[in-house]
């Protein structure tokens, strides 16, 4: 039987234990104190036994044992103690220091330590650290780019970054966070999703040519839980690890705490997640040497119940570092805007819109950004921050190259100057853009544009100029929508064949206000 497939039995376990537990929110109120321990009303000792009973045979001195746990995590908020920060001496610990990358760390002072006993160039003595990445779609966005830095900081301090594509938990969903439960991926989809994710981490770090050939102590290796997690029988799981995991504790999570307050649905699946990740962490330390996981503040009681697994199953000294969970100035969540998300892969997004992303962050992040997104040195982004009015808007474009240029390379900066200097700065007839390479793009057929033609708002939707047909007939009802600089005055018009001069051009330009542009090109 494989790890997928939850038993009758384990699902009727679940279902009284939700029934014991009742729907009051009131009954999982369990408040972390440092040095206290773990405060719980009398109903939640009841399902904590429940739970110890069902996933565990533990005494009152391993729950004792686990609260010490939990506390000594709570109590490794390092961002907070200045005189640890001032310590560190790892060039990785100082970089994610200085620039802004630090949030929480378990046993800070000890992995500097370690990170300074294994910095080097030779097989064995780097660090490897790894970063696990769901394939619930087939781009990663921006949001994911905080995370990835820090491996690339990793390896240029000579340590292995391990990537874990989440091919077998992807299966299941990452509750945290969630209001309600994922919808499940197929298989198929999920591997669609690992081939796109894929892709982009080559941009950022160096891979050796084939896993096997690693040989270079910072030669970065990409890895896919799905091959030991399929291959898990459930009973044997079950006895082996779900005597390491309590459900007291795993009640204290805030994933699982939020939904509950909320009284949503917790579907035993999801529940199971915790535990897969914190097996990840085994797995990849019995394999490949990893001592450190890295990931969102959002992701830390996962993480720290695999540096205990690891401590439990194999007496390993194991560490959990966060990054903190970006947002911009005005409260948005990184990665989104009101157009949608900001995908890493090409073919997601151009590097026109790409560049256009950065170029538009809000004065008051623009300092952030730089130190996070870009390798500039601090002592350059540092003399940027005073800058104010047209200044910083030369400190935003450094930011746009910079951040561009990594991603798609340094080639594509140029075309990009050259459609913003068309676009916004006066070129063109009426505001038409003279240059359309690296504008992101979408064809037509003669056959599409005849008789009656395509309608502008399903035009602007394609192109990612409008991000539903109800905004592009708003943008074009505004005067903010033009064809070939011409203002696009009726919401039901078409683009026909007539303004391609009956197929004489190759190709028209759409504009969704002053910085948005895309082509339209017959085929």
């Amino acid at each position: 039987m494989k790890l997928g497939m939850a038993s009758a039995s384990m699902t009727l376990a679940w279902s009284l234990l939700s029934s014991t537990a009742g729907r009051s929110a009131s009954a999982f109120s369990i408040v972390s104190q440092k040095n206290v321990g773990l405060q719980r009303s009398s109903n939640v000792k009841r399902i904590a036994s429940i739970g110890t009973r069902m996933f565990a045979t533990a005494t009152e001195e391993e729950v004792a044992a686990e609260e010490d746990i939990m506390d000594a995590a709570d109590s490794s908020i390092y961002t907070r103690d200045a005189e640890s920060l001032s310590k560190l001496k790892s060039p990785f610990l100082t970089t994610l220091r200085d620039r802004g990358f630090l949030h929480q760390c378990s046993n800070l002072l000890d992995l500097d330590e370690k990170l300074m006993k294994n910095s080097g160039k030779n097989e064995g003595e780097a660090l490897a650290a790894y970063l696990g990445f769901d394939a619930t779609a087939d781009s990663l966005h921006v949001g994911s780019l905080l995370q990835i830095m820090i491996l690339r900081h990793l390896q240029k301090s000579g340590h292995r970054p391990i990537v874990l594509i989440g091919g077998g938990t992807s299966k299941v969903g990452d509750p945290t966070g969630k209001d309600e439960s994922r919808v499940l991926l197929t298989d198929e989809v999920i591997l669609q999703n690992t081939q796109g994710i894929s892709k982009v981490f080559e941009k950022f770090l160096n891979f050796a040519g084939k896993q096997e050939d690693a040989s270079d102590a910072s030669d970065a290796i990409m890895v896919n839980n799905n091959d030991w997690l399929s291959q898990l029988s459930y009973l044997d799981f079950l006895r082996e690890y779900g005597t390491q995991f309590t459900i007291n504790r795993m009640m204290s999570f805030e994933s699982v705490k939020q939904r509950l307050n909320r009284e949503a649905p917790f579907s035993f699946l999801e529940f199971n997640y915790m535990i897969l990740q914190a097996y990840d962490f085994l797995e990849l330390h019995r394999r490949y040497g990893a001592t450190l996981q890295l990931g969102g503040s959002d992701q830390w009681g996962n993480m720290i119940s695999g540096v205990d697994l690891g401590r439990r199953c194999d007496g390993a000294k194991l560490y959990a570092l966060t990054a903190p969970l970006l947002t911009t100035s005005d409260g948005k969540k990184m990665g989104k805007t009101e157009g949608g998300a900001i995908w890493l892969n090409e073919d997601r997004l151009s590097s026109f819109d790409y560049w256009q992303f950065w170029r538009n962050t809000n004065d008051d992040d623009t300092i952030k950004f730089l130190k996070l997104f870009t390798e500039l040195p601090l002592e350059e982004i540092e003399k940027m921050e005073d800058w104010k009015g047209a200044d910083i808007n030369k400190a935003k474009i450094v930011l746009a190259d910079e951040a561009t240029s990594m991603l798609h390379g340094k080639e594509c900066l140029k075309t990009i100057h050259e459609t913003v200097e068309t676009m916004f700065k006066g070129g063109g007839a009426k505001g038409k853009v003279e240059s359309t390479e690296g504008l992101p793009r979408i064809y037509v057929t003669q056959d599409e544009l005849s008789p009656e033609g395509v309608r502008f708002p399903d035009l602007f939707l394609k192109l990612g100029l409008a991000t539903s047909k109800k905004d592009a007939r708003r943008l074009i009802q505004g005067g903010g929508a033009r064809l070939e600089g011409e203002k696009i005055t009726d919401e039901n018009a078409s683009l026909t064949i007539d303004d391609f001069e009956g197929g004489e051009k190759q190709e028209v330009t759409l504009r969704a206000g002053k910085k948005r542009a895309g082509v339209v090109e017959l085929q």
